[in-house]
């Protein structure tokens, strides 16, 4: 399940200046995979995979430390009414989230999706938002 993490860095005891990843892993023993992260002096976002089963754990692990948590579930969206079935967003998905049918129509895997935003550049209709 992917977690998206959001925090500040303003006072001595904020979440930004603990290495709160590393303290879960450590006092839950779940591995978490740090897909992307955009952090700077002020704050900070992180989006994490962890195994579905643990994802409860880690999420309230986290906001007992302060961190801002949530859960991406469809984390693109795709318009159907607007999508041309042209593939642009194939060839620029680093993940492989996007996919044709057998009958030539664009599929979405989510799931894979680490909120690049390269496919909604490059979408000519703007078929696709990003979620969450």
């Amino acid at each position: 399940m992917k977690l998206f993490l959001a925090f500040t860095r303003r006072g001595q005891h904020d979440p930004g200046r603990e290495p709160v990843i590393a303290r879960v892993v450590k006092e839950t023993g779940v591995l978490i995979n740090v897909e992307k992260a955009n952090i700077d002096s002020m704050a900070g976002e992180v989006l994490i995979d962890v195994p579905d089963k643990d994802a409860d754990l880690v999420r309230r692990h986290l906001e007992e430390m302060g961190v801002a948590v949530s859960v991406m579930e469809n984390a693109i969206a795709l318009d159907e009414t607007e999508c041309i079935d042209c593939g642009a967003c194939i060839s620029v998905c680093p993940q492989g989230v996007f996919s044709f049918d057998e009958e030539w129509r664009l599929r979405v895997n989510s799931e894979r999706c680490v909120l690049c935003g390269k496919c909604i550049r490059a979408c000519p209709h703007s078929a696709l938002s990003q979620q969450g």
